[in-house]
């Protein structure tokens, strides 16, 4: 991936990750997208060429159809790399593309000996774990939420 495929998929990622961190963390709009941004750009400090991270993009013929963000093990993490992010664009959703990307990215991960890979996924998103158990994933942790209704 080039420095400006990853610039041009970085502003719809940051607006993302901000409308759920809204929606699942009660932030505001403002701190939702400076959590985003600050976060993204944090784990890509070198962008394109930050060390330990696998940016993929997924082509179909000449037509990007989605892309890929996996940082590999650490000192502190050893044994996992982590999905960062995968999404497939939205004309080319639902025909299996994202499991085709997982499955290659886990080809380079055991060629570089990589004995596990993780995501977190929001709860919320049921497409997305059925896609995750279906190819292995396994709850390993939970974050668990209730609405409290105002007193009154």
């Amino acid at each position: 991936m080039t420095e400006q495929d990853l610039t041009r998929l970085l502003v719809p990622l940051e607006e993302e990750y901000a409308e759920d961190l809204v929606a699942h963390r009660g932030l505001t709009p403002e701190a939702a997208f400076e959590r985003s941004v600050s976060q993204i750009q944090g784990s890509l400090p070198a962008g394109a060429t930050t060390e330990r991270t696998l940016l993929r993009l997924g082509r179909v013929d000449d037509a990007e159809i989605g892309w890929i963000w996996v940082t590999l093990p650490t000192p502190d993490a050893p044994r996992h790399a982590w999905i960062q992010n995968i999404e497939v664009h939205p004309a080319h959703r639902g025909r299996g593309y994202a499991r085709r990307m997982i499955h290659l990215i886990e080809v380079e991960l055991a060629q570089l000996k990589v004995p596990e890979l993780g995501l977190n996924v929001f709860g919320t998103n049921a497409v997305a774990i059925g896609l995750y158990r279906s190819l292995g994933f396994e709850v390993t942790s939970q974050q668990m939420a209730k609405r409290i209704a105002p007193a009154g």
